[in-house]
């Protein structure tokens, strides 16, 4: 297996966020339950339809050209894609050949060929014993977007990866939401393997609904291919599916090349010189998912992990960052930040409609832990609270009692107690078991209910034991 070398390259489809579909007024909605009523003449290519361009669609892609640092066309055209199949209402796809809207950039360190702009295919939906297909041509025509890369990956993983950072993109630019569950991105992968510098011949993996199955399916299609070639046979150049079930490839047709699509320009619809278009130029771009990485690691120093959470997280990180801008020092951010991670992502989780309470009450909780004044114990009491009533932190700790108390003369009599009737671990520690003290700062944080200043306690009774 050592000897092999796996070469990948990804085809990734994914719907943009449009008003309406591509080349008519017919409503773009992925969230339409109830079948065909998304459709007009033109989407359903009825005799004598002419097709308009969607120019926000055309604008989305620019602005992901942009983001990749791709090479933007100055001219392009759409083509027409001869196939016939019963979820393609004309017997033809409108789509991009010869001339991208973008071409090269890159992604995650991962060299991209082109992007381009096409209309989406109608749903086939197969039924249970398999003696008749439905169609569903709400998705037909929607805007979608195709993105190619060099063969220039060589694990599940780094593929995987990169899928991941491209549907993070598409959100930050509100391109599209990208859900693969619901089909609205899906990745197609070539996947060879060779021994020598020479590739192998490739096969394309079709029916990858999720990133662990984009995975899984390269992992096992690697292996399958490696066992072919050790075994004398022959790798066929063929388009493979994936059996989510099974978690094997299996063999679907023969893979199509492009002259077998007889693509042409389509005759109906304009070609596009877009530098001379004044909306197609200038377009802004929001912080990206890369620039924001390297500013919270800059600006905040925060853990690798925690800036991860909020980079996919936008709306976490907006209150992150509200909160963050009131502290001074780099631990109390630190402390913040593992507030937000452990309680607060918790908490979130299990009442997800919780809304965040007013701006510097969370900072105000980690300036208070920080000072000693609440436990652990006491910040989680009182976040309890924060997220459903308009009291202050402060306020909330006075009332259920979470304050600790530091005054060393009211310990003090706390220590001594312990100390008397705790005798046999008392001895341990002036022994040298220092695991014993953590026993007698428990004893002693028990006899206070929680309030003591664990701290203090920790120095009080070092003093008291000291001879």
């Amino acid at each position: 297996m050592k000897e092999y070398s796996p070469t990948i390259g990804l085809e990734i489809h994914a719907e943009l966020k449009t008003k309406t579909k591509m080349f008519c007024n017919s409503k773009n909605d992925p969230n339409e339950k109830r079948p065909n009523v998304n459709v007009c003449p033109i989407c359903m290519a009825h005799p004598g339809t002419l097709p308009v361009i969607n120019k926000e669609a055309v604008k989305h892609v620019l602005r992901i050209g942009g983001a990749l640092n791709g090479t933007i066309a100055n001219f392009t055209e759409f083509d027409r894609k001869n196939y016939f199949y019963p979820d393609i209402p004309k017997g033809y796809q409108i789509s991009q050949y010869k001339f991208p809207l973008v071409s090269g950039g890159s992604l995650n360190n991962v060299q991209l060929t082109r992007v381009h702009l096409e209309e989406d295919t109608a749903r086939s939906m197969h039924d249970q014993d398999d003696k008749e297909s439905l169609i569903d041509f709400n998705r037909a025509g929607i805007p979608l977007m195709e993105l190619v890369t060099e063969p220039v990956l060589h694990s599940s993983k780094d593929a995987g990866n990169f899928a991941r950072e491209l549907q993070l993109l598409l959100r930050y630019l509100d391109a599209g939401e990208a859900n693969m569950e619901k089909g609205e991105m899906r990745v197609e992968a070539n996947v060879s393997v060779s021994k020598g510098k020479e590739m192998g011949t490739k096969v394309e993996l079709k029916n990858l609904n999720s990133f662990r199955n984009v995975e899984k399916a390269i992992e096992y299609e690697i292996a399958r291919q490696v066992e072919v070639s050790e075994g004398g046979g022959k790798i066929v150049q063929e388009t493979r599916g994936w059996d989510d079930k099974k978690e094997i490839t299996f063999s679907q047709r023969k893979k199509e090349s492009s002259h077998d699509y007889r693509y042409f320009p389509d005759p109906d619809l304009p070609k596009l010189y877009l530098n001379e278009i004044e909306e197609f130029k200038n377009l802004e771009l929001p912080e990206l998912p890369w620039k924001k990485r390297e500013r919270y690691k800059k600006e905040f120093g925060i853990k690798d992990e925690d800036i991860e959470m909020y980079v996919n997280d936008t709306k976490l990180a907006e209150q992150f960052e509200t909160q963050a801008r009131i502290l001074k020092t780099e631990k109390q951010i630190t402390l913040l930040s593992n507030l937000f991670t452990s309680n607060i992502t918790g908490l979130l989780k299990t009442t997800p409609e919780l809304k965040f309470p007013k701006a510097g009450y969370l900072a105000e909780v980690v300036i208070m832990q920080e000072e000693g004044r609440i436990s652990s114990t006491g910040v989680r009491g009182i976040l309890e609270d924060l997220f459903i009533s308009n009291d202050s932190p402060e306020q909330i700790a006075i009332k259920k009692g979470l304050l600790q108390k530091s005054d060393e003369g009211e310990l003090k009599k706390i220590v001594e107690k312990i100390i008397h009737e705790n005798q046999k671990p008392v001895e341990e520690f002036k022994n040298g078991k220092e695991s014993s003290l953590k026993f007698l700062i428990g004893q002693g944080m028990k006899e206070s209910k929680g309030s003591a200043n664990p701290q203090i306690l920790d120095k009080l009774f070092r003093e008291s034991l000291k001879n």
